[in-house]
């Protein structure tokens, strides 16, 4: 089993954070990337003119390798929601169709469907979360209802909230049958679970860098499916042109957009600091991988469930191995939160409920600790 990463990263030992999927702290060689860039930006005139093309490529990449992708298909983009809007003019659900979301769902993979949906027609139906737990069986059931087509669904592959596991590589092949397209907010799965575009070929797949993979906030990455790869960007930039260049004259020498999923990069792209800490992230993440790290959370959070020993958990085969939820069906106590983050144990609430998450920097001492914590203050 991976070892416990801890000493990768500057985390006191009085301190037990257990929130990744909130935002994860820094490795040490990621925080040391970030250093050098901000030295690089300091010092533009000893910049090699050749550096932001390499790590372009460098950091498309890695990304790539988390999801099973070949790098001409993974844009560089900030965010989740900047990837939704980029496919939201590439793709236009039809009139009279249904587009599936998850209830609750995080608000990245939603609002835009939302927002489109009255002037074009079409009709979100939102899957609502099953009493028992099993998100994939739900989605399958909406998918197969009678009615208006499904055009769309766009759907994280887990559940931010609860760390509710929705099997992606069921529910895609359902879609496909209907003649329906996939986008996957992959925030929650990808570096951490097994993801493979070329197996499960969503239409889209997108996640993030500052929380399970290590790394700064605004920089994401955008899987795009070939057959999509045809449509117009979310912004005009120079490079996603095929020749535009400012070393030479003509200027705007070929304005047709430039092949593959490059032309959806987002401007400004040349982030000297915040690209390279990136790049650090997703390549450890692909050194220790998914699996034994999936394994190692997955130890984790069984400890801390047979710690907590509660009926509030959320079953082990309806969630992924690295986030545990615990719902109060009374309410939450008031001010938990804050008294087990005041007592060196860090988590998140999320919808009334607490939600844990660990990753490679915690070990089986943190747990013991939060454990104890988690005694003294709800007895």
């Amino acid at each position: 089993m991976l070892p416990s990463q801890r000493h990768s990263f500057d985390i006191p030992r009085e301190v037990c954070y257990l929130n990744a999927a909130s935002w994860s702290p820094l490795p040490r060689a990621v925080q040391a990337a970030g250093h050098e860039g901000v030295d690089r930006k300091a010092r533009p005139w000893e910049v090699d003119p050749g550096l932001a093309r390499a790590q372009h490529e460098r950091t498309r990449k890695a990304a790539a390798a988390l999801i099973g992708a070949d790098a001409d298909d993974v844009a560089l983009i900030p965010s989740v929601s900047y990837g939704v809007a980029v496919a939201g003019k590439i793709f236009a659900p039809p009139a009279g169709t249904r587009v599936l979301l998850v209830e609750d769902d995080h608000s990245s993979p939603v609002l835009e469907w939302m927002t489109r949906a009255s002037a074009q027609g079409f009709a979100v139906e939102v899957v609502r979360r099953p009493g028992n737990g099993d998100w994939t069986s739900a989605m399958l059931e909406a998918i197969a209802r009678p009615g208006a087509p499904v055009s769309l669904a766009s759907i994280s592959s887990v559940h931010w909230a609860d760390g509710g596991a929705i099997d992606i590589a069921a529910i895609a092949p359902a879609l496909r049958a209907k003649g329906a397209a996939l986008l996957v907010d992959a925030t929650h799965g990808a570096g951490v679970t097994a993801i493979d575009v070329k197996t499960l070929d969503p239409d889209f797949l997108i996640f993030p860098t500052y929380k399970w993979v290590l790394g700064p906030y605004g920089r994401a990455f955008m899987y795009i499916a070939k057959r999509r790869q045809e449509g117009v960007p979310l912004e005009q930039t120079g490079f996603g042109r095929r020749a535009i260049a400012s070393e030479a004259a003509p200027y705007f020498k070929d304005t047709s957009f430039a092949p593959t999923a490059r032309r959806f990069d987002m401007g400004e792209r040349d982030h000297f600091i915040s690209l390279e800490m990136a790049a650090v992230g997703l390549e450890m993440m692909a050194e220790w991988g998914a699996g034994a790290i999936s394994e190692r959370l997955g130890a984790l959070t069984d400890r801390l469930a047979v710690g907590l020993d509660s009926e509030a958990l959320t079953e082990k085969r309806f969630r992924v191995p690295h986030i545990l939820s615990i719902t109060f069906p009374r309410g939450m106590p008031e001010g938990l939160v804050e008294k087990l983050a005041a007592a060196g144990a860090h988590v998140a609430p999320r919808l009334g409920r607490v939600r844990i998450s660990p990753h490679v920097y915690n070990d089986e001492a943190d747990v013991d600790r939060f454990l104890e914590i988690w005694g003294k203050v709800t007895r």
